[in-house]
């Protein structure tokens, strides 16, 4: 009887892990990572879980990374939906979890963002696209669109030139979009759009050109940048535009005036503006204006990461060699590349940002260990 009842009492704890292993079978988990329009962790988005089959709602905000993890889910099929400051921005539907497996549901406010763009140019949507809008999303698409073609008119040689265009654009086939936009501003010359994406065409066309020739197109460029400025003054990404292709030019202080514009006319994206300013002049090899533009990228995003980088890679060529081969680092090198770090720890730039740090660490070190030490006397 004893070894009887000792043999049940092994078997229970046996049968109890068995229904456990079973339980948690039948669950399933999300996660995913969320990113602002500067491609940047965001914070804080709430994102909504609704299970579709059966009746059942969940809710978890992500980290300060941007990440989110909802585990316990019941198998089913749901639909995830992004929410910001009471905003549904974005949200993928029909997502069918699996036996014991975590699904993974990014958003991304910059694709977002993009698909708008797109859709409000007249690029026709892919049913993917579509189908990850928010239905207040596609009425604004919709809206914009409709607007987009009364500007264009009844003309259908016009539409066709434009529509031919932007499909040409989206293949990055330059010169056949140019030659589509050139024959719409040839049948009316006031849709500023037309201008814009020609200006855009031939930008991307004289960058894959031979320097001598490239200044010549991008002077075209210009002068369709102006133009389609002079039709929709208050269209931010015109003056951006215009203001990359000025800077290509070498023409600094008007870039930076046609970015300032951009700035005032759309603050939410003022870090970019100068960042793109910033990098252009970094690739032209002028370090000092680069220097200057990506400071007012981070007056206007504070957290704009990459802008906290590249001043940190600005400050570590003005570093100080003393003939014994000592290196003293520029005032604010180590906090530039500290705060890139803490705002995007995992970034494309993390390794070298730390490698500059410890390398400017162990140069402050070994300078501060060099010093003759006074004697004290007891």
């Amino acid at each position: 009887m004893r070894n009887l009842a000792r043999r049940h009492a092994i078997a229970v704890p046996f049968l109890l892990l068995v229904f456990a292993a079973s339980t948690l079978a039948q669950t399933s988990s999300f996660e995913g990572d969320v990113k602002d329009e500067n491609g940047q962790p965001l914070a804080g988005a709430l994102i909504k879980i609704e299970r579709k089959d059966i009746k059942g709602n969940y809710q978890v905000k992500t980290n300060r990374k941007g990440h989110y993890f909802h585990a316990g889910l019941p198998l089913g099929q749901y639909k995830l939906s992004l929410e910001v400051d009471g905003k549904v921005l974005d949200f993928a539907d029909n997502v069918r979890t699996k036996f014991g497996e975590t699904e993974k549901v990014d958003f991304n406010l910059a694709e977002i963002k993009a698909r708008q763009t797109a859709a409000a140019a007249g690029v026709q949507l892919t049913q993917e696209q579509a189908r990850q809008m928010t239905p207040e999303q596609r009425r604004q698409i919709e809206e914009s669109t409709k607007k987009r073609q009364a500007e264009l008119g009844k003309n259908k040689a016009l539409n066709d030139a434009f529509n031919t265009g932007m499909e040409a654009m989206r293949v990055k086939n330059w010169e056949a979009a140019l030659e589509a936009f050139t024959k719409g501003a040839e049948l009316d010359q006031k849709q500023h759009v037309i201008w814009a994406n020609m200006a855009e065409a031939q930008t991307q066309m004289a960058l894959g050109k031979p320097l001598n020739e490239q200044q010549a197109m991008v002077g075209k460029a210009m002068e369709h940048y102006v133009k389609a400025i002079e039709l929709k003054p208050d269209e931010a990404a015109y003056h951006n535009n215009y203001g990359l292709a000025l800077a290509r030019s070498g023409k600094y202080p008007e870039a930076q005036a046609e970015l300032t514009k951009a700035a005032q006319l759309d603050p939410p994206n003022a870090g970019r503006y100068f960042f793109n300013l910033g990098a252009i002049l970094v690739n032209t090899g002028k370090g000092e204006e680069a220097y200057e533009a990506f400071k007012k990228a981070i007056e206007a995003t504070p957290n704009y990461a990459d802008a906290h980088y590249q001043i940190g890679v600005y400050l570590l060529s003005k570093a100080q060699i003393t003939p014994e081969g000592k290196v003293t680092p520029a005032p604010g090198t180590v906090e530039a590349f500290q705060k890139y770090l803490e705002l995007n720890p995992a970034g494309p730039y993390a390794e070298s940002a730390k490698g500059s740090i410890q390398a400017l660490s162990v140069s402050v070190q070994t300078e501060f260990s060099t010093k003759p030490q006074k004697k004290t006397r007891k």
